[in-house]
């Protein structure tokens, strides 16, 4: 099969009570994180499926031997130093300390909370892409409705950008698992799937775990934990059928040979 599919997630501090003014300490949010990212590794050795971890040098500094684990399997890629906070020199910084502590080449990046990133920056920093492009429309947070919804090129850097429907360009990603019947997500995923000949898929580690002793909106809170687990396996069993799970960067090298 030659489409493929790029299952990513992105490994941080759960730091979202913040945003909505509560507190919560380092400990915890690691904490947290932790116990969704071992619910879905147990998922996708079930599966024997392969796929690409985001991570925070924050987090990776926290939880090392897991992410050393994680490295022998799957790709790991940048998510920044730390969830919460950027500048510029956090791309270098967080890259060498991801390829210092885990003992892997780092290629890959993408924003926290797909916040606008300049490409020259990434390139300068020594990355080979940039995923933090989701083309659509999200109320409050970006309006990319009208940029390219496919990989292309700015210098020397891949741009993956996140799944979205053709044409009225409905984003595929977590949040919309957390709206949609899953009989709705399966059209659109595979109606984008033929469209586009692969999907690119990308959730958080503390999705998968419980976390509605938070007062967060119903719209994150929503299908959390074991629901959430149930959704994403629903997902994998579906596109095991349609094609191959291959890492961000085979998929970066994949159209790099076919120029």
């Amino acid at each position: 099969m030659n489409n493929k599919i790029l299952l990513t997630f992105d490994v941080e501090e759960f730091d979202v009570p913040v945003e909505y003014e509560q507190k919560i300490d380092l400990e915890k949010q690691i904490e947290i994180s932790t116990i969704g990212l071992q619910n879905v590794l147990a998922l996708i050795e079930k599966h024997d499926v392969k796929c690409t971890f985001f991570t925070t040098a924050i987090f990776a500094l926290e939880q090392t031997e897991l992410m050393k684990i994680i490295a022998r399997t799957h790709e790991i890629a940048s998510h920044g130093y730390e969830h919460s906070s950027f500048k510029n020199s956090d791309l270098k910084k967080s890259k060498e300390t991801l390829e210092a502590l885990l003992d892997v080449k780092i290629f890959g990046y993408r924003m926290a909370r797909l916040a606008p990133v300049d490409d020259s920056e990434i390139e300068n920093s020594g990355y080979a892409y940039n995923s933090s492009m989701n083309p659509t429309w999200i109320p409050g947070r970006y309006n990319h409705f009208f940029k390219q919804r496919t990989p292309f090129q700015t210098g020397n850097v891949w741009n993956i950008p996140t799944s979205v429907t053709p044409v009225f360009r409905i984003p595929l990603f977590w949040l919309s698992f957390k709206q949609f019947p899953m009989w709705v997500l399966k059209k659109m995923m595979l109606r984008t799937f033929e469209h586009d000949g692969y999907l690119s898929l990308y959730f958080h580690p503390w999705e998968f775990t419980d976390i509605k002793t938070f007062n967060l909106p119903t719209y994150i809170s929503k299908y959390s934990g074991e629901k959430m687990l149930q959704r994403l396996e629903e997902t994998i069993l579906l596109l095991k059928n349609e094609g191959d799970f291959i890492t961000m960067n085979e998929f970066v090298n994949n159209q790099k040979n076919n120029i």
